[in-house]
């Protein structure tokens, strides 16, 4: 039986009005963001509340973000971290991460973050030779869709039993679905979504909030 709800016009008017605890700092970085050409890589509010109940959930003090884009991920986890928490972020963009780092600094979780500009992979793979495998709590997934693979992997080795990694646009748009779209983008994530499925490393759920959000528990 299927359970999926369809969420729009009064009923998600209900659900902010029930659900939805965003801040004014959050609100004003989404309004910032939605002006943006790329605009449609923020995450929503309803997912950034999300992930700050599941780091608090399962006690994060240090996480990995891959992907930050314009902060608003990063600014929910981080505060959600206790104060001397970190959380590392990946991305590729000085210019989108800057506007991230105004909101940071005034929601006084700056000290929190360590930002690095580079290919993922490698920031990554550093973390690992820091020898923060097993360490972190929690992990976020949410750049090039070509390497979610390749940053599971790597996630799954940096994160402790226990903790969690979400991968963002596991729906892809519904493009997932649709066997007439064989792009490059949307075969990487049915590939990822497939093989976790089968990973007998990980407890698995699919959190529909967003454009899907995998949640995998490492076992």
């Amino acid at each position: 039986m299927k359970s999926w709800p369809k969420i729009d016009g009064a009923l998600s008017d209900y659900v902010d009005a029930n659900w939805l605890r965003e801040s004014d700092l959050q609100r004003r970085l989404r309004e910032e963001t939605a002006k943006l050409p790329m605009a449609g890589m923020q995450i929503s509010a309803h997912q950034g509340q999300q992930m700050a109940l599941l780091a608090r959930a399962v006690n994060a003090r240090v996480a990995v973000e891959v992907g930050t884009f314009t902060g608003y991920s990063a600014l929910a986890v981080a505060q959600a971290l206790p104060a001397d928490g970190k959380l590392y972020c990946c991305d590729v963009s000085e210019e989108w991460t800057s506007i991230g780092r105004r909101y940071w600094r005034e929601a006084g979780v700056e000290d929190r973050i360590e930002l690095t500009i580079a290919p993922a992979i490698g920031t990554l793979d550093g973390l690992l030779k820091k020898g923060l495998a097993g360490k972190v709590d929690m992990a976020f997934i949410d750049a090039n869709k070509n390497d979610y693979d390749a940053y599971y992997e790597r996630c799954l080795q940096l994160v402790r039993k226990g903790g969690l990694i979400l991968v963002d646009n596991v729906l892809w748009g519904g493009s997932v679905a649709d066997p007439k779209d064989d792009s490059v983008d949307t075969k990487a994530i049915r590939a990822l979504n497939a093989k976790l499925k089968a990973d007998k490393r990980i407890d698995l759920a699919l959190l529909s909030v967003g454009d899907g959000m995998s949640c995998a528990l490492k076992l």
